[in-house]
């Protein structure tokens, strides 16, 4: 009864797993396009994805994908009804500057440090690769929310890491979104610098 259990929900979290690559795509297609209903598409396909992450025994990234669900929220909230000068109605593109950049290097130390210490204790096979990974999208994700351009910098190297980290997981459709993830977010920085210099002008 058990191994069938165990298939059963493998069975699932393979089909919910392509579910997630193709709400995910999306989600960075409309975050590149800058249109606040990406928040409800990353909002389902986070959910999926904790039910994944945990399945493939991925825990530092299974708890991530909770903080996205959480974040999803104030995301849209943020991009829907903050103001940011010059009477715009939503929230603009803005750049990382100081004295925030030594605050999110220093978050994200702790985060990793902390998230790794954590995943020694559970039988992820590389705790502290999945820490990095976890640690770094916590705060590109805020980033994010907060309309920051270098959040795209950020999830250049986190998208072709963790592409490198599913495929030896055996993840392969997760793997190959991550890949393409990463393709995108190059793009994602290129319009969105576009977007802020044409702003500034």
């Amino acid at each position: 009864m058990y191994g069938f259990f165990t298939v059963f929900l493998g069975f699932i979290a393979e089909h919910l797993e392509i579910f997630g690559a193709v709400t995910g795509l999306l989600y960075v297609f409309l975050e590149i396009r800058q249109k606040s209903g990406m928040w409800a598409v990353g909002f389902i396909s986070s959910l999926v994805y904790v039910f994944v992450m945990f399945q493939s025994g991925v825990y530092g990234y299974a708890a991530l994908y909770v903080y996205y669900v959480a974040v999803s929220v104030y995301g849209w909230y943020c991009w829907r009804f903050a103001r940011r000068g010059n009477g715009a109605t939503e929230l603009q593109v803005s750049r990382l500057r100081m004295p925030l950049t030594p605050v999110l290097a220093s978050i994200s130390a702790v985060l990793f440090i902390g998230t790794g210490y954590v995943l020694t204790c559970t039988d992820s096979p590389f705790p502290f690769f999945d820490a990095l990974g976890t640690s770094l999208s916590i705060v590109a994700t805020w980033m994010v929310a907060r309309k920051i351009l270098e959040h795209w910098l950020l999830w250049i190297f986190i998208n072709f890491f963790s592409a490198a980290l599913f495929f030896y997981r055996g993840l392969y459709p997760t793997a190959g979104l991550f890949i393409v993830y990463g393709v995108m977010s190059v793009a994602g920085w290129f319009k969105w610098k576009q977007t802020f210099n044409h702003s500034t002008r």
